[in-house]
């Protein structure tokens, strides 16, 4: 695959992401899948949608975890709701990774990510030792098939994901950067933790957003690519930087229009080729 692929977020039937059919009018090549409904998770399921991405000539290059019950109205209610966090979700959740790993070493992808939710900040709290320890166990389960589990920024200080990282201890924990999540969590300047982070970077999301009045509290608001704080040429010579030459995988929180999806997802094509022309020549 070419450095910096241009790719999108996409989804089977969640009704997530850009279009299928728009991805490949726009001519791109990679997508991120938001993983289906447990019910599209059949290996009968599989090959029709293989063919399908064998037919666009596009590639997959991670599987996307999300859960019912999860809410991002609010940072509090995201909190409470998402990911591995929560206690009272985190076994049904874990079985359910490892489904969707399953799911993934069907389609022939060697990646699955997710948002693993707030991990608490002080390291001697129990919860903490917890959401370790059910990282390690993702990380386990994957690693025998070869793959890699991606944590998505956001959440956590680039500190505070190092720490985890750390204390983790798996090799095939890595990154998913998403440079809009810290300004839109209130986290940290995206430009100094991506370099903080590079050298786990497994897998990038190319997005944008303006920061809240008060970060941290409140949400920030996303933003089409290039309008935002992120400040995108920054962004990709950070990357250079670091040696990421994956995928730039265009993730856009818009409904399934097709024309709204062709036009803002376009811009951000053209954006990042011509970016991505400038620094790599």
């Amino acid at each position: 695959m070419e450095p910096w692929a241009i790719g999108v977020f996409a989804s089977i039937d969640a009704g997530l992401g850009v279009n299928l059919d728009v991805a490949q009018e726009l001519g791109i090549k990679t997508i991120q899948l938001h993983a289906p409904h447990q019910s599209s998770r059949t290996q009968e399921k599989v090959d029709a949608f293989k063919a399908r991405l064998n037919e666009l000539g596009i590639t997959p290059t991670v599987v996307f975890g999300g859960f019912d019950g999860e809410s991002y109205a609010d940072i509090p209610t995201t909190q409470k709701t998402v990911g591995l966090v929560p206690p009272e979700t985190r076994a049904a959740r874990v079985a359910e990774m490892k489904e969707i790993a399953d799911f993934a070493n069907m389609l022939g992808c060697k990646c699955v990510g997710l948002h693993i939710g707030f991990i608490p900040h002080d390291t001697s709290d129990p919860q903490y030792g917890e959401v370790v320890a059910v990282a390690q166990e993702l990380c386990d389960y994957s690693a025998k098939m070869g793959q890699n589990v991606h944590l998505e920024t956001g959440q956590e200080s680039a500190d505070g994901l190092l720490q985890f990282i750390g204390d983790v201890g798996r090799e095939n924990l890595k990154v998913n950067f998403d440079p809009a999540n810290m300004i839109l969590y209130g986290t940290g300047e995206p430009i100094e933790a991506v370099k903080k982070v590079g050298k786990y970077l497994g897998s990038v999301h190319c997005k944008d957003a303006k920061w809240a009045a008060n970060p941290g509290q409140e949400w920030g608001q996303e933003v089409p690519l290039g309008e935002g704080d992120v400040g995108m040429e920054d962004y990709l010579r950070a990357l250079k930087e670091v040696g990421y030459d994956g995928p730039l995988t265009i993730e856009r929180e818009i409904p399934q229009e097709p024309e709204r999806q062709k036009s803002e997802v376009g811009q951000a094509v053209t954006l990042l080729t011509g970016l991505k022309t400038k620094i790599l020549g």
